[in-house]
C-alpha cells in the first residue's frame, strides 16, 4: 500500500439521542476503500465527519483524525474551507440536489476551476471543457451550456465528478454516487471513477450499500453496523467474509439479484 494519506482512530459522532458513530478507525493510502452497511449504520456520517460537515447538534471527537499530516480536529474553520473541495472532494448521492439549478453545468465546473486561484475565466472554461471530456461526456461544448434539469442522472453525476476533480484533490469521498442511477448508467459512472482515480493517483472512499459494486471496484472494504466497524477485509476476499452480519448482507444481495 502507498504512503498513508488519512488516519482515523476512535472516531465518534454523537447526538442528544446517542452515538451514531462509535470508535471507527482505519487508515487510507492512495487506494480505493469502500465503507458498506445498511441504512443508518453510520457510513455517511463517517465520511462527512472527515470533512467536519456535520449538523450543528452533532458532537465530533476522535483519538486521531489526520489528513496528510494536518490534524483535522485542531484545524480552524478557515483551514477546513481550504481543504474542502480543494484537497478533499465530496461527491454526493443525487446530482439533482447537489448541482446549482440556476447555473449551467459548465459554469459550475469553471467556478470550481477558478476556486484554486490559478485560472482566469478563459482558462477555467477550457479546463471545464477538458474535464467534461475526461469524464466521457460527449459534445462537451453543448453540455457546458445545459442546466442540471436538462441532463440525465448519469450525465449529471459525471458532471458532479468533473467539478470535484477540477482542483486536483488528493482524496475523493463518494457518498452513494450511483444509487440513484439505473444499471447501465451505474456501470458507466463507475468506469469513469475507476479511470480518473487510477490516472490521478488519488485516495478514494466509496460509501455504498451495493456489495457487488465494491467487491469489483475497491481494494479494501470496511463493513459497518450500528455505528461500528464489524469487519475489514480485502475487496477480493469479501465473498469469503466471516462476520455473521457481513454474511447476511451478502446473502441479501444474492436474493435481490435472483
Amino acid at each position: 500500500m502507498s504512503a498513508t494519506l488519512l488516519e482515523v482512530a476512535g472516531l465518534r459522532v454523537g447526538f442528544a439521542s446517542g452515538e451514531a458513530v462509535r470508535g471507527v478507525g482505519f487508515t487510507l493510502g492512495r487506494e480505493r476503500l469502500a465503507i458498506v452497511g445498511e441504512t443508518g449504520s453510520g457510513k455517511s456520517l463517517t465520511g462527512r465527519a472527515i470533512l467536519r460537515l456535520l449538523p450543528p447538534a452533532a458532537r465530533l471527537s476522535a483519538a486521531r483524525l489526520v489528513f496528510d499530516g494536518i490534524d483535522l480536529l485542531a484545524a480552524s474553520e478557515r483551514e477546513m474551507r481550504r481543504l474542502r473541495g480543494r484537497r478533499i472532494g465530496l461527491v454526493l448521492q443525487d446530482p439533482r440536489f447537489s448541482l446549482n439549478p440556476v447555473m449551467s453545468i459548465g459554469e459550475q465546473i469553471a467556478e470550481a476551476c477558478r476556486s484554486s486561484g490559478r485560472e482566469g475565466p478563459r482558462a477555467a472554461r477550457q479546463k471545464a471543457l477538458a474535464l467534461l471530456e475526461a469524464v466521457r461526456i460527449r459534445e462537451p461544448q453543448r453540455v457546458y451550456q445545459l442546466y442540471p434539469h436538462q441532463v440525465s442522472g448519469g450525465m449529471g453525476q459525471r458532471a458532479m465528478l468533473a467539478m470535484m476533480l477540477a482542483p486536483d484533490p488528493d482524496l475523493l469521498i463518494a457518498d452513494e454516487p450511483t444509487s440513484a442511477l439505473d444499471v447501465t448508467a451505474r456501470q458507466q459512472v463507475l468506469a469513469v471513477f475507476d479511470e480518473q482515480v487510477s490516472r490521478r493517483g488519488m485516495g478514494l472512499i466509496l460509501i455504498s450499500h451495493d456489495l457487488g459494486v465494491v467487491g469489483d471496484f475497491c481494494d479494501r472494504v470496511l463493513v459497518m453496523r450500528a455505528g461500528e466497524v464489524v469487519e475489514e477485509c480485502a475487496a477480493a476476499a469479501l465473498v469469503t467474509a466471516r462476520h455473521p452480519y457481513t454474511r447476511r448482507l451478502l446473502a441479501a444481495e444474492r436474493r435481490l439479484e435472483r
